[in-house]
């Protein structure tokens, strides 16, 4: 039976599972769902992934939800020529340091700039009776008072601090970066995978940090990254309509 992949596309929390898949060459359905028409909180997905939330995988009668979760269960379930984990206990220890960070530290700060720039125009021409019906089909309740901070415009201190998280990110990852051609070993791992899911398109995004001037060794991380096959083939496949919608 062939897994069933769920997802916005390559961009962000979505890309970690959608490149583990392209990069292991793995026989899933990709199924791209449309943020903008609010398709993650619809009935339907929901008897998928209760929380509502992409990405989720379908492998028979499981179900793997939370996106660096779904890699490493891609990891242990389908072994293929491809690793991308380190072979060693420590190796692989320090991979899941660099995914942890992604997921509770960078994701998030890159995250809320995100909902600030883009999200909130998804719902600012709703009426407030729409508005609310669409927050009420939404089943975690920190998501729903993110939808209405969108909505209303988050707090300039709390943009202000998000940023400055960005700018300490950034940092960290060029400086390690400077010493190391990936950030676990000498491999190209989940770590990667997981921060370059955020990292990847800052350098358009975030300019004024992300440049060849003060991030040389993030940019190169990032380009290098870009020139995988697998990364080009995942990116080919969305530039040809080749993710099916819902079922």
């Amino acid at each position: 039976m062939t897994m069933k992949l769920y997802s916005f596309g390559p961009a962000a929390n979505s890309m970690k599972p959608l490149l583990t898949v392209f990069e292991k060459g793995l026989d899933v359905e990709k199924h791209r769902l449309e943020s903008a028409k609010f398709e993650h909180h619809s009935d339907w997905f929901k008897a998928i992934n209760p929380r509502g939330q992409v990405p989720a995988l379908v492998d028979g009668d499981k179900v793997i939800t939370e996106s660096t979760v779904i890699c490493e269960y891609l990891e242990d379930e389908y072994p293929t020529d491809v690793v991308l984990r380190p072979a060693d206990s420590f190796g692989r220890a320090q991979m899941r340091v660099w995914t942890k960070w992604v997921d509770e530290y960078f994701c998030w700060c890159v995250s809320t700039i995100g909902w600030h720039r883009y999200v909130g125009n998804m719902v600012k021409g709703l009426s407030d009776a729409e508005f609310e019906e669409k927050v009420a089909a939404i089943p975690v309740v920190e998501q729903q008072v993110k939808w209405r901070r969108a909505r209303e415009g988050f707090p300039q201190d709390m943009l202000d601090e998000e940023m400055r998280k960005i700018a300490f990110s950034v940092r960290r990852l060029d400086d390690h970066l400077a010493d190391n051609e990936w950030l676990v070993g000498n491999m190209f791992s989940l770590a990667d995978i997981c921060n370059f899911a955020i990292a990847n398109g800052m350098q358009f995004g975030f300019a004024d940090l992300v440049n060849k001037e003060a991030t040389p060794y993030l940019l190169r991380w990032i380009e290098q990254i870009n020139v995988r096959p697998a990364v080009q083939a995942m990116f080919a496949q969305i530039e040809l309509g080749k993710f099916g919608s819902r079922d």
